[in-house]
């Protein structure tokens, strides 16, 4: 069964509502499009019928033209030829066909109108066919860019890509303690010859300092200090 009942149908539709009401749009608008275009290749089809049909009553009407103007010149013939019979036959088959010929003129108007009709109607579904396969590209990159972030989304909180994250930190707490093993066994033990001459040297250099100042007091002391309390020469 056909989204729409009648050409009258499509080309008022709205076809926004339509998809809005839709459980799955780019089926419904696949349908539609199949539709429309199905719908065209018929009236399309009407129309080159209808257009056939034209032609044929204007080929008609111009020879009944045609015909009521030879009807009309044999009348005044038989007129000067003092023929009154004759010529009221020739004006009797030109009533008539006078008569036929409007009637094919209605004909005629009538099916050009609805050739009008048909051919605007013709138009409006074009635009309207137009404006749903651009909504059907909308749609499909709409549909595209959404499975590629469901995609991108199923990739970043994959199980595999946690699991492997999970091993990068075990293999880095494991160098954590290998490093601190190498550490722990360096701790108590000696220390780089450079950095012991460095601590000699700044014992040095304290030592050096506080006996200055030792010297400097004993001076300023001078002959206070008792001999039991100086300094006994060092014996060779």
């Amino acid at each position: 069964m056909g989204i729409f009942s009648r050409l009258s149908d499509i080309v008022n539709s709205n076809i926004n509502s339509i998809l809005a009401r839709a459980e799955d749009p780019e089926k419904i608008i696949r349908l539609i499009i199949q539709e429309m275009e199905d719908t065209l290749v018929e009236v399309r089809s009407a129309a080159v019928r209808s257009i056939a049909e034209r032609k044929e009553l204007e080929r008609r009407a111009a020879t009944m033209r045609r015909e009521v103007e030879e009807w009309e010149r044999k009348a005044e013939l038989a007129v000067t030829k003092g023929r009154d019979d004759l010529a009221k036959g020739a004006l009797h088959a030109k009533t008539r066909t006078e008569q036929n010929l409007k009637e094919l003129e209605t004909q005629l108007a009538q099916l050009v109108e609805a050739l009008n009709r048909q051919n605007d109607d013709i138009g409006r579904l074009q635009a309207k066919l137009n404006d749903a396969k651009a909504r059907q590209r909308a749609i499909i990159a709409r549909h595209k860019t959404a499975a590629n972030r469901i995609k991108l989304r199923s990739k970043l909180y994959d199980e595999r890509i946690t699991d492997a994250f999970a091993r990068f930190e075990q293999v880095e707490r494991a160098l954590d303690e290998a490093e601190g093993k190498v550490e722990a066994y360096d701790i108590g033990r000696p220390r780089g010859t450079n950095q012991g001459l460095h601590e000699e040297f700044a014992e040095m250099e304290a030592d050096a300092g506080v006996q200055e100042e030792l010297d400097k007091l004993k001076a300023r002391l001078g002959n206070r200090i008792s001999p039991a309390t100086a300094p006994q020469p060092a014996k060779s």
